[in-house]
């Protein structure tokens, strides 16, 4: 019904128009919408709508700022017009923001370590709990490898791996998130390996937390820093089938690198390699998953990009630019912001995007300025590559706000 104006308000409109505004909100203000009335709150907390807000949310890519003046940021779309975003609990204000650390995200959640503690969190609603760990006690580390979320029952699950350096044992664990136990499983293999060939399956599985894994078709896939073929010809990439929860090897693509690493694509298995001078980026993407076969995409030149570009440091102080006093000389790491633009880290500090045909479209800013600042820092450990907003609640726990460390938000 009009009111006196003439006007329509938003409450006189059916159920089903008001459910599809809804949706197409920032994952802050449908969580606020929450606080408007019963009904609201209803239409946001069903899972149907909390997955489909979900599912609409842009994937988009992190990099530490090192503090100046924040860490962790999400970097907006800027050819949609977004604006880039401190990552909650990393904001400038909090007395903690130094000494917490991103291990991993998947869906929207995002764990963080905090000295020998981990939690699992959701930066949009900052809810958070801790996380138990497969063994606590002298002697005894245990590394985070993977975050994934099982599809057959939608658990979202976190593989440890627990070494003793009293027996030099490793051990693997799975834990449901929700659950009070992790879970112990064997490492299985469809070849049996020699046990030189296990022992550096599990070094590399214990190290691969210094290069996030890609969940793709129902597996996790880690190539790990420094890694060789030890398989005989079975490859150097590790794979993890989280159905049958099982491992396998398969091979990268065959090209010398300085460094390299796998990242996701628009849903594709992707592949990038420095070359040994770091003066270019190759990309790859995986053809024929069953095959491995992989079908180079694209290469990125530093003389291309240096042809293009007009770089000027800007200073929020001086109110005044000035060109960035060194040229591109070399790359160091590559991110996919979309489908026709990356973010490649350059000269070891600072960070441009450019197109898939190396043309230079910018410098990546944080606030006003730009810093020195990392897409994936050196180990330990590295940030998580991407996050796509959720207000989805954490599964199976008793959330808790955000006033104890690491999340509490007092200044110093």
């Amino acid at each position: 019904m009009p009111d006196r104006r003439g006007a329509t308000l938003l409450e006189d409109l059916p159920e089903e128009i008001i459910n599809k505004i809804l949706v197409l909100l920032a994952s802050k203000d449908a969580g606020r919408c929450r606080a408007v009335n019963t009904s609201w709150r209803s239409a946001t907390s069903t899972p149907e709508f909390m997955l489909e807000h979900h599912r609409r949310q842009p994937s988009l890519p992190i990099v530490d700022g090192c503090g100046k003046p924040a860490n962790q940021v999400v970097l907006g779309d800027v050819c949609a017009g977004a604006s880039n975003q401190q990552l909650w609990p990393f904001l400038s204000g909090s007395k903690h923001r130094s000494r917490n650390e991103p291990i991993a995200v998947c869906d929207g959640f995002l764990i963080v370590s905090w000295g020998y503690e981990f939690y699992i969190c959701n930066p949009v609603t900052r809810k958070h709990a801790l996380l138990p760990q497969p063994q606590v006690g002298q002697g005894i580390d245990n590394t985070m490898v993977g975050f994934y979320q099982h599809h057959p029952t939608g658990e979202y699950r976190v593989l440890w791996v627990s070494w003793s350096h009293q027996t030099s044992e490793s051990s693997l664990y799975v834990l449901t998130v929700g659950s009070d136990r992790p879970r112990r499983i064997s490492v299985r293999m469809p070849t049996v390996l020699s046990s030189s060939a296990e022992e550096e399956l599990w070094n590399k599985l214990i190290y691969s937390y210094c290069s996030s894994p890609v969940h793709h078709r129902g597996s996790l896939h880690w190539y790990p820093y420094g890694t060789s073929d030890i398989t005989g010809g079975g490859g150097d990439i590790i794979v993890f089938d989280t159905e049958a929860e099982s491992f396998r090897w398969m091979r990268s693509p065959t090209q010398p690198c300085n460094h390299s690493k796998l990242f996701d694509m628009e849903g594709t298995l992707a592949f990038w390699g420095c070359s040994v001078s770091n003066t270019s980026v190759d990309v790859w993407e995986m053809q024929d998953y069953e095959a491995e076969i992989w079908a180079f995409r694209y290469r990125i030149d530093v003389s291309t990009v240096e042809a293009s570009r007009q770089l000027y440091l800007t200073s929020f102080k001086k109110k005044k630019t000035r060109p960035l006093d060194s040229a591109v000389r070399l790359f160091n790491d590559m991110a996919v912001l979309n489908e026709r633009e990356l973010l490649v880290r350059f000269n070891h500090q600072h960070v441009l995007r450019c197109d898939i045909d190396g043309k230079f479209l910018g410098i990546v800013n944080i606030g006003k300025s730009q810093y020195r600042m990392w897409l994936t820092p050196p180990p330990p450990p590295p940030p998580p590559p991407r996050l796509k907003e959720s207000i989805v609640p954490i599964p199976g726990h008793e959330m808790q706000e955000d006033e104890e460390p690491p999340f509490s938000t007092g200044h110093v």
